[in-house]
């Protein structure tokens, strides 16, 4: 039997108490980093991975709008450094204040596993976003887009860019986090289709997510490789840096990944440094991650695969068997950006 959540449902939730099975906490007289809303017995929590990052602050701004238009007591975390270690301590501070739901992420999951876990274990609900938490120490990971699926546009887009053969390389994140892994793995997938048997893949190099160290790769891609036709990056802070790295060497490597139109307009051009990229909408990912959080705190859901439920304005969900084994929703299909609609999304990304 299909379950379903809407914003009415939230907002009777949070003025009555009504429905759910979850002990009542203890009410939060002061919640430090949220926005001024009136707070509620609840404490539902955002852990970024980044303490600094385009990408991150609109996931927080999805996330902040749910919760107000709600009326539920929040805060959002970013650790400090952008270290797993933070996030750990982060997690364990939330988990002694006795928070609703920890939504995280993660750094590295398998360093947060054990911290997660004790959440859980002490009646706390727990979701991932974007950068999924191992499995058993979450109950449901909230995707940007499916790895395959991201993994086929992307290698299409060297394809077209490339004009189907040449040496390319991948510029990504962490190779600590599951997301980036499985992104990977997929790529391989993609690539046995003897569509792109021309096209060389030389390199994955990583950035850990730090645009210092994605423009010094991106340098390092373009030195070693003088043939090398096309960077794809999967981190949104790498393409821009890419793409600044690349306007200041003497290269003709074209650059595509993940993006954000607001860093990417001045690169963006048929004939330029970056032809077109592709957008995971990190909007609809923070207020997603919201009604997933409010969904499990309420009972409305528990993570179990087969559940649907609907998101008030994003429409309706199902919960997906991830790659990992654990579950997932799958929030939708990335955009493509290119000059002739860029600015159409520059004013909100």
């Amino acid at each position: 039997m299909k379950r379903y959540i809407t914003l009415a449902l939230i907002a009777c939730l949070a003025l009555t108490g009504c429905g759910g099975t979850h002990a009542t906490k203890t009410p939060k007289s002061a919640v430090s980093g949220t926005a001024s809303i009136s707070l509620t017995e609840d404490l539902y929590a955002m852990i970024l991975p980044n303490e600094e990052n385009a990408f991150d602050d609109r996931e927080a701004a999805g996330f902040s709008e749910i919760m107000e238009k709600a009326g539920r007591g929040y805060v959002i975390e970013r650790p400090k450094g952008g270290s797993a270690q933070e996030q750990r301590n982060l997690v364990r501070s939330l988990t002694d204040r006795g928070a609703s739901c920890i939504a995280v992420a993660p750094k590295d999951a398998n360093a947060l596993a054990d911290v997660l876990k004790e959440a859980m274990e002490a009646g706390i609900d727990v979701c991932s976003f974007d950068k999924a938490a191992a499995p058993g120490s979450r109950e449901l990971h909230v995707n940007p887009a499916g790895a395959m699926e991201m993994a086929e546009i992307m290698v299409d887009a060297v394809y077209e860019i490339s004009g189907g053969a040449g040496q390319w390389a991948i510029l990504t994140a962490s190779q600590v986090t599951d997301q980036q892994n499985g992104l990977t793995e997929a790529f391989k997938s993609v690539l046995k289709d003897k569509k792109y048997e021309n096209l060389e893949l030389l390199e994955i190099a990583y950035g850990s997510d730090v645009r210092r160290m994605m423009v010094d790769q991106t340098k390092s891609l373009i030195q070693t490789y003088p043939d090398l036709k096309v960077i794809c990056c999967t981190s949104t802070a790498g393409l821009s840096a890419a793409c600044e790295a690349a306007g200041t060497a003497e290269t003709d490597v074209k650059l595509t990944g993940f993006g954000l139109p607001s860093e990417m307009k001045d690169y963006v051009a048929d004939d330029g440094i970056c032809p077109f990229f592709f957008l995971r909408n990190p909007l609809d990912t923070g207020k997603l991650t919201a009604y997933v959080s409010i969904a499990l705190h309420s009972s409305q859901i528990s993570g179990a695969k087969g559940e649907s439920f609907i998101a008030e304005d994003l429409g309706e969900f199902k919960v997906t068997e991830a790659p990992d084994k654990g579950t997932e929703v799958i929030v939708g299909t990335p955009e493509r950006i290119d000059e002739h609609n860029i600015t159409d999304w520059t004013s909100d990304y």
